[in-house]
């Protein structure tokens, strides 16, 4: 119990340093759809429906959310906030190219790294990467395990939350 404490609190320190910038200008991005007309979609696949389910049905939901479906159409004054376990995840590059054609700003959040390899950090107007590439620990063939992609991405979704929250009473 101890050691993977200690893993997961070394991944949130990692993320809440080299992502400080990202989650500031991703609250910004979900901000301009507050302030204006839009909504905030959150599109998450696998495992990061648990964000969703926060913002929706949390203790403290995020003002302006609503779960994106394919059967929704994107406005100007939306914004969307894709949440995938990988930047290579089939559905959520697909629309993040969709977004992109349209012109709809949208942010990501995946483990990959942003690097020019990376499509989806590319297109999307903020992303963050949780920097989860393998297991947090080893396993007892030398596999590595534990892989906490939802509790990254909730980490770092009650971050964007706090900042914009942070704005939004700003702007009162």
């Amino acid at each position: 119990m101890k050691i993977v404490t200690t893993q997961i609190r070394g991944l949130l320190e990692r993320i809440a340093d080299e992502q400080e910038e990202n989650i500031d200008e991703t609250a910004r991005l979900l901000a301009q759809a507050l302030v204006g007309e839009g909504r905030i979609m959150i599109a998450s696949f696998d495992e990061m429906e648990a964000v969703t389910a926060t913002a929706l049905h949390g203790a403290e939901p995020l003002y302006g959310a609503i779960r994106y479906t394919a059967e929704l159409l994107p406005t100007k004054a939306d914004r969307v906030w894709i949440l995938a376990r990988n930047a290579n995840h089939p559905d959520a590059l697909a629309l993040a190219r969709q977004l992109a054609d349209q012109f709809i700003p949208f942010a990501a959040v995946t483990a990959s790294v942003a690097d020019e390899s990376n499509e989806l950090a590319e297109l999307a107007f903020t992303y963050i990467s949780t920097g989860l590439k393998k297991g947090l620990l080893p396993g007892p063939t030398g596999e590595r395990i534990v892989q906490p992609h939802a509790l990254a991405t909730l980490f770092i979704y009650e971050a964007v939350k706090l900042s914009l929250d942070e704005m939004l009473a700003d702007e009162d």
